[in-house]
């Protein structure tokens, strides 16, 4: 490989793509591109023509660059658009994929993966912190389900249920900013609502709803988290409040609750609530224990002792969190701040700081070693 001749005709390379149109830097990252695929081959196929090689491979990379660089900005695009409320268009053929998917012949754990992965756009490893568990183990889940429904006619479609839970995991991990999906959850949420006359169908789109009237106000301008009681509340969305109210009273008007009702009815009380202080944490209390009821959730429980430090006092609240497995997730985040309201500042920067090595997230893990760090420099002080 001569790599004098490669230096010599990059400028060359260089003044042919700007002069089709290239911008100097995309330019010159195909042409980065170029020369090490030409590292790659030169050695056994040396071309007859090596600038000619170059300009036609260099022109091609920033072609595909640019069509990819255009289709995730459309993505992006997307992704800002809120979702419409009222009536849902026509059922389209992704809702009747996510039926598919959640075939009968699969548990409904393992309908919900393959569906995440085939249909939802999800990582294994993203599905795998949905689910809580490690991502070999999601992965060979996914590899059996596949195995499974290979070759299976699908006249059967799955149930709702698998469906409800495929939708509500999908517009969590949109929310939560590393695959933004959550319009799109709510739009085959609506078709879904439109479709079929059922509460928890109801109940999961108004959960929906009300969490995602207050994305905007999620995040600061740097893109740090912003805790619900800190959420300028003024930045909520005021109709998709009133419209996930609505829909979700005329679900428990029907007395059939179920989980994402009793979800819904928890965020309709944080969002009907005017200030932080004004929360009714006896009302919600009483929600989670419909919840943990409905559910026997660990996460639920963990959720609860928040709650339950809210309205009795962060020693209750403690005495919920000590019955509970301290393995789960945000069990130190939630522990970090019922101690910080019981006045153990050590203890809670302590747990911040253990927190944020256990996050998720980026976003998530910046928060809680601020959390840490402002309660250290207060004990300082």
């Amino acid at each position: 490989m001569d790599e004098a001749l490669l230096r010599s005709l990059t400028p060359g390379v260089l003044g042919i793509l700007g002069r089709r149109g290239a911008d100097f830097a995309a330019a010159e990252d195909a042409v980065q591109d170029a020369l090490v695929e030409a590292v790659r081959v030169w050695p056994a196929d040396p071309p007859r023509d090596p600038k000619g090689w170059l300009v036609t491979v260099a022109w091609r990379k920033f072609l595909d660059a640019t069509r990819a660089d255009t289709a995730r900005r459309r993505r992006e695009d997307l992704v800002e658009e809120e979702p419409a409320p009222g009536p849902a268009p026509t059922v389209d053929d992704t809702l009747q994929l996510y039926f598919l998917c959640a075939h009968p012949s699969l548990t409904p754990s393992s309908a919900v993966a393959l569906t995440l992965r085939a249909v939802g756009g999800l990582t294994t490893r993203q599905i795998a912190q949905a689910y809580l568990v490690p991502e070999a183990t999601m992965a060979q889940r996914i590899s059996r389900a596949k195995r499974t429904v290979s070759g299976v006619r699908f006249g059967r479609t799955g149930d709702v249920a698998t469906v409800l839970r495929v939708l509500y995991l999908v517009f969590n991990e949109g929310y939560s900013g590393d695959v933004d999906l959550a319009a799109e959850a709510i739009r085959l949420t609506r078709q879904l609502a439109a479709a079929i006359d059922h509460p928890e169908v109801a109940g999961l789109l108004a959960l929906m709803l009300l969490h995602h009237a207050r994305r905007a106000a999620r995040t600061a301008p740097d893109g740090s988290l912003v805790p619900l009681a800190e959420q300028d509340r003024g930045r909520w969305d005021t109709e998709a409040i009133a419209e996930g109210i609505g829909i979700l009273q005329a679900a428990l008007a029907r007395d059939r609750l179920a989980e994402f009702q009793a979800q819904a009815a928890i965020a309709a009380l944080h969002a009907d609530a005017p200030t932080a202080e004004e929360t009714d944490w006896a009302q919600i209390v009483e929600w989670y224990d419909e919840l943990a009821r409905l559910t026997d959730s660990p996460v639920v429980r963990l959720n609860r002792a928040v709650a339950v430090g809210e309205a009795d006092g962060a020693r209750a609240g403690l005495s919920a969190l000590a019955t509970l497995d301290d393995s789960l997730p945000r069990y130190a985040a939630v522990a970090a701040y019922l101690h910080e309201r019981d006045g153990d500042l050590a203890t809670a920067a302590q747990l911040y700081a253990e927190a944020a090595q256990q996050a998720p997230n980026l976003a998530e893990r910046d928060h809680l070693t601020r959390q840490a760090a402002r309660l250290n420099a207060h004990r300082r002080h």
